[in-house]
């Protein structure tokens, strides 16, 4: 081994520490590539075998702020090659175990680092050295000693190529990237385009068309060779640019088209401009309304059929209404008759078999004094029934028209003096808040709390009966409710309470008529309100009722 090689294998551990320096920084006193602004640095790979000449090297290029890679053998330049790319290879042609030569051979063989260029480093002007050097690829040679001026410009001049090779690689990648979404977005576009329900034509300002899409084709019978070229107007002959466009808004107007064939159909068609590179372009999104002109004037003369009718609706429901008006008056006349006629013999059933319990009793078995008890308690129920229903037949007899302001405390004051004795039979303990006033009919309401207190006494449970009324403001109504402490309804009958003799529980004595919440019911109703229950089984219930606020 030489005594260079030596020195080369006594240096070898401070190779890799300066191998992984960046060099100077880029705007370095004595740089010749200072700049304004900060840019990326080139690698420079530096190959010998002696250390004090990668020592020239570094010094000669460090000015040109870039990044500097050191190796002491060709292996070891080809180990750098596999990870990196270079702006140049400076490569001594005088190695051991792998001179400059097979080492540029090898770089060349390899497809990544084909193209990086090098220049050879020797101490021998030998012209074999020469032709072989350029046959491998070499872009020059620089012979030792290497005056560091022109080691430093040469080497500028392949850095700045590099950089420019590699801003061209970025703008190639990027019009092809652009290219790409070009082509995807034409591609989409042209998808849409066909996708559209409607006939799509692109034409220019003048009307010469651009592009059309396939229900262009259905719609006016002509296929797109046809078109391309040829003016709009032919389509649709009334078609205009307008001010509005150029200042890029958006117009719809209902035309008239022509088909190939002459025949004239109604269109809807929506202009909108698009600023392109070669001008403006007209986008004209074409729809057939021929089955909504249709269906208007369909509707036009149902509407007008309608009219007629309505006219002569209205003398019918008018001659109707008085009819029933009329209707309505015999019948309540005759309700309340018979209903006062079937009184007078229910009574007379109920007190001769009063009488008969009375006098014959004792003198009976126990059988007949049934018979006579069940002829007393069902004509007493019969009587009630009689009078309920009356009471309901006359409701609709008051008319609204006599309502006047009314005080829900006296209505209710009324109600409780009507059922002192029952409230007291049953020690029931009413409570109440103060009730406000409102327009009505101050006897229809004393009849309502009435009968929401007897069903709230009627169907107590075993506990002692606790009432409670009360109210609160809702908007624009009062909402009155009655609640209790009672045995509770099942919510699957909440809504059919208040129908005419509907009835919860089995016929008891003490059961009612069905009569008692839809008189309620329809009390509330001409009041303009609602009713309703809320109701826990076992535990009470509430019935609310709105009136409308004075």
């Amino acid at each position: 081994m030489s005594s260079a090689g030596a020195g080369v294998q006594r240096d070898q551990a401070k190779l890799p520490e300066r191998c992984l320096s960046d060099g100077a920084p880029p705007n370095a006193p004595g740089g010749d590539n200072m700049t304004d602004e900060p840019r990326s640095k080139v690698k420079i790979l530096l190959v010998d075998d002696t250390p004090d000449n990668l020592v020239s090297l570094e010094a000669a290029l460090e000015g040109l702020g870039e990044e500097l890679v050191f190796a002491a053998s060709g292996r070891e330049a080809l180990r750098h090659l596999l990870h990196h790319e270079f702006a140049a290879v400076l490569l001594d042609v005088k190695m051991p175990d792998m001179d400059g030569f097979e080492t540029a051979q090898m770089i060349r063989n390899r497809p990544r680092s084909r193209g990086t260029p090098i220049l050879f480093l020797t101490g021998y002007r030998n012209e074999e050295h020469l032709f072989r050097g350029y046959d491998l690829g070499a872009v020059d040679f620089l012979f030792k000693p290497i005056v560091p001026e022109i080691l430093r410009s040469k080497v500028a001049v392949f850095v700045e190529l590099s950089r420019t090779s590699h801003l061209l690689r970025e703008q190639a990648a990027i019009l092809t990237r652009q290219t790409e979404e070009l082509q995807k977005t034409e591609v989409r576009f042209r998808s849409l385009l066909e996708a559209a329900p409607d006939a799509m034509i692109i034409c220019r300002p003048e009307g010469a068309i651009d592009l059309v899409n396939s229900r262009t084709e259905t719609l006016f019978g002509y296929s797109r060779e046809d078109l391309i070229g040829r003016n709009i107007h032919v389509l649709v002959p009334e078609w205009m640019m307008d001010s509005e466009m150029t200042a890029g808004r958006a117009l719809d107007r209902e035309l008239t088209a022509v088909r190939r064939d002459g025949s004239t159909f109604p269109v809807d068609v929506r202009l909108s401009p698009v600023p392109a590179e070669d001008g403006l372009l007209i986008t004209s999104a074409i729809r057939d309304i021929s089955e909504r002109k249709r269906a208007e004037e369909e509707r036009r003369r149902v509407e007008e059929e309608i009219r007629e009718l309505n006219v002569h609706l209205e003398e019918r429901v008018l001659a109707r209404t008085e009819s029933l008006l009329e209707s309505n008056e015999e019948l309540a006349q005759f309700a309340h008759v018979a209903s006062h006629d079937l009184q007078e013999p229910v009574r007379t059933v109920s007190l001769y078999a009063q009488l008969l319990a009375k006098r014959y009793k004792g003198r009976l078995d126990a059988e007949g004094e049934q018979f006579i008890g069940s002829i007393v308690k069902h004509a007493t129920r019969m009587e009630d029934l009689i009078r309920d229903i009356l009471h309901y037949s006359k409701l609709d007899g008051r008319k609204t028209d006599h309502f006047s302001v009314t005080n829900c405390d006296s209505a209710l004051d009324e109600a409780l003096a009507a059922l002192r004795l029952r409230i007291e039979d049953t020690g029931a303990v009413v409570t109440r808040t103060p009730l406000p006033s409102v327009l009505g009919d101050g006897v229809q309401l004393t009849s309502l709390f009435q009968n929401l207190i007897i069903n709230a006494i009627k169907y107590r449970s075993e506990r002692l009966p606790r009432i409670c009324i009360s109210n609160r403001l809702a908007g624009k109504e009062w909402i009155l409710s009655v609640s209790d402490n009672g045995i509770g309804i099942e919510p699957q009958y909440c809504d059919k309470i208040f129908g005419i003799f509907k009835r919860l529980d089995p016929r008891t004595e003490n059961s009612g008529n069905g009569m008692g919440l839809a008189i309620c019911k329809k009390i509330v109703a001409r009041h303009g309100g609602r009713i309703w229950v809320e109701s826990i089984v076992g535990q009470g219930s509430t019935f609310n009722f709105t009136l409308p606020k004075r």
